[in-house]
C-alpha cells in the first residue's frame, strides 16, 4: 500500500519497510498502545511546546496550514503534524518550518518502532510517537497538530494543556470505524461523529468550532461541559462573514480580513476557524496582520491545486488542470461550488472502494465534458460501471492518469479528483513535491 510510501534514502526505506508491516490488530480500539509506547520512551508529549490540536472531517489540514502561517507570520517557530503525507512520509512532521530530515526520520521511527516491538503497535501509533519525539528534541515555540481518524481514540488525543483545540466543518466519512455500534454514543450519525470529535476536549480549554445544525452543536456543548472545556462556536462565540473579505467579530472586537490566495469559497472558513483559535488561546499574542499575511500566504497542496508546468500538464499544453484530494461528499459539493458558473471541465478520477463512489461525481453534474476513470493506486477502488452509476456522460477507463490526459478531446480544463492517494500520485509524475 502506499499509505506507507517510498524514499530514495535506503536508511530511511528500511524503516518505512518496517512501518509498512504494521496493521491494526483486529478488533483493537483505545488509546492504551500509544500510551504504553510514549512511556518507554520517556513520555515526550508531556514535555511540548503549546499545541493547537484540529479534528474534524473537512478543512482540518487546511486550518493547521492558516495556523501555521499565522504564527510563523508573527515571528514564532512552528512545529507542524498534518496527514496523511501525499508523495514522501516526511511531509507528515514538519520542524521549525522545514520538512523532517531524512537522518532523523530515520533514526527517530528506529528507536519508536524498537522501542515497541513487541506492542503491536498500528502505523498511526508509531507516527505520532515519532512525531512527538521529535517536537520534544528540536526547539520551537509552538505545535500545530492535525487528528488522524475521528479524535477519541487517535493516536494524537494523548495530549494535555493544549493552547487551543479545534474542530472543522463535519461529514459523514470513515463510517467504519467512526459509527461503530458503541452504548453510551449518540445514534445520530452526524452527532455520532460529532461526539467522536469533541473527544479532542480538555479541561480549560479552548474548544473552539464551526458552526453546525442545532443538535450537532449540542452534541458538542454537552461533551465539552462533562470534561470542563470552554467552548467557542460559531454563530454563538464567534461570526465570520465572507465576502470579498473575512468580516470577522467576536467578543474581543472586529477584523477586517483577506480573503485566502487558496482556492474555494470554503478556504475562507478554515481560515477564519484558524483565527478564532487564535483569538480564545492566552498563550501568544497574534497581530492581525501576522493574522492577514498567514492568510494570504498559507499553502496546501491537492486542495483545488492549479498545477504548475510539468510532465503531466506537458501533455495537454494551454489547459489549466486543477487538482484535489476530496472524496466525500461535502469535499465533492465544495469542488462543485467552485466550479459553478465556469466552463464545463474533463474530470479524472480514482476513488477508493471504500468511498462513496458518488461523492465527486454527482455534484458535477452537467458541468463535464467528459469523464475518465483511473485507479486509486496502490489501493482498491471503484469499477468504472460504479462511477457511471452516478454519472451523467460516459465513463471511460483508462490504466493511469498519463494516458487519460493523452486521450482527452480538445478544449477545456482539467480536474483531477477523488483520491489523495491519487492525488499524490499526480504530484510525484508532474514533480510538484510537497516541501
Amino acid at each position: 500500500m502506499r499509505d506507507f510510501a517510498v524514499s530514495d534514502d535506503p536508511r530511511v526505506q528500511a524503516q518505512l519497510d518496517r512501518l509498512g508491516a504494521l496493521s491494526l490488530p483486529q478488533g483493537r480500539i483505545g488509546l492504551e498502545t500509544i500510551h504504553a509506547l510514549l512511556a518507554r520512551l520517556g513520555n515526550p508529549e508531556r514535555a511540548l511546546p503549546p499545541v493547537f490540536h484540529i479534528a474534524g472531517t473537512n478543512g482540518k489540514g487546511s486550518t493547521c496550514a492558516y495556523l501555521r502561517a499565522m504564527l510563523e507570520a508573527a515571528g514564532l517557530r512552528v512545529h507542524a503534524a498534518t496527514k496523511p503525507h501525499l508523495v514522501r512520509y516526511n511531509e507528515r512532521i514538519r520542524l521549525a518550518g522545514k520538512l523532517i530530515a531524512d537522518d532523523l526520520l530515520a533514526d527517530l521511527l528506529r528507536e519508536v518502532l524498537d522501542a515497541g516491538e513487541e506492542l503491536a503497535p498500528s502505523f498511526f501509533e508509531v507516527t505520532a510517537a515519532a512525531t512527538f519525539l521529535a517536537f520534544q528534541r528540536i526547539p520551537a515555540d509552538v505545535c500545530v497538530i492535525e487528528v488522524g481518524l475521528g479524535g477519541r481514540f487517535d493516536a494524537t488525543n494523548v495530549l494535555d494543556a493544549q493552547a487551543a483545540c479545534g474542530i472543522a466543518s463535519l461529514g459523514i466519512d470513515h463510517e467504519a470505524f467512526l459509527l461503530v455500534p458503541e452504548s453510551g454514543v449518540p445514534g445520530d450519525p452526524l452527532c455520532r461523529i460529532a461526539f467522536e470529535k469533541a473527544g479532542i476536549a480538555r479541561p480549560g480549554v479552548p474548544l473552539v468550532t464551526q458552526a453546525y445544525r442545532p443538535d450537532v452543536t449540542k452534541t458538542v456543548i454537552d461533551h465539552a461541559m462533562q470534561v470542563g472545556a470552554k467552548t467557542a462556536i460559531r454563530g454563538l462565540d464567534w461570526d465570520a462573514e465572507i465576502d470579498l473579505g473575512i468580516a470577522y467579530r467576536d467578543r474581543f472586537g472586529i477584523l477586517d480580513l483577506p480573503l485566502p490566495d487558496l482556492a474555494g469559497s470554503h478556504q475562507a472558513d478554515n481560515a477564519a476557524l484558524a483565527v478564532a483559535m487564535l483569538r480564545h488561546q492566552s498563550h501568544f499574542t497574534v497581530s492581525t496582520e501576522s493574522m492577514a499575511k498567514g492568510i494570504r500566504t498559507a499553502r496546501w497542496p491537492a486542495r483545488l491545486q492549479p498545477l504548475g508546468k510539468g510532465p503531466l500538464t506537458d501533455l495537454v499544453p494551454g489547459r489549466q488542470v486543477w487538482l484535489d484530494g476530496g472524496h466525500n461528499p461535502d469535499a465533492g459539493l465544495a469542488i462543485a461550488r467552485y466550479f459553478e458558473g465556469a466552463s464545463p471541465l474533463h474530470l479524472i478520477t480514482g476513488m477508493l472502494s471504500s468511498k462513496d463512489p458518488a461523492a465527486i461525481v454527482a455534484p458535477l453534474r452537467g458541468m463535464l465534458l467528459s469523464l475518465s476513470v483511473v485507479p486509486a493506486p496502490g489501493h482498491d477502488a471503484h469499477r468504472p460501471t460504479d462511477i457511471a452509476a452516478h454519472a451523467d456522460i460516459p465513463v471511460r477507463p483508462f490504466a493511469d492518469v498519463p494516458s487519460a490526459l493523452q486521450a482527452l478531446p480538445q478544449g477545456g480544463d482539467v480536474l483531477i479528483a477523488g483520491s489523495l492517494y491519487l492525488a499524490g500520485e499526480v504530484l510525484r509524475l508532474n514533480q510538484e513535491l510537497p516541501d
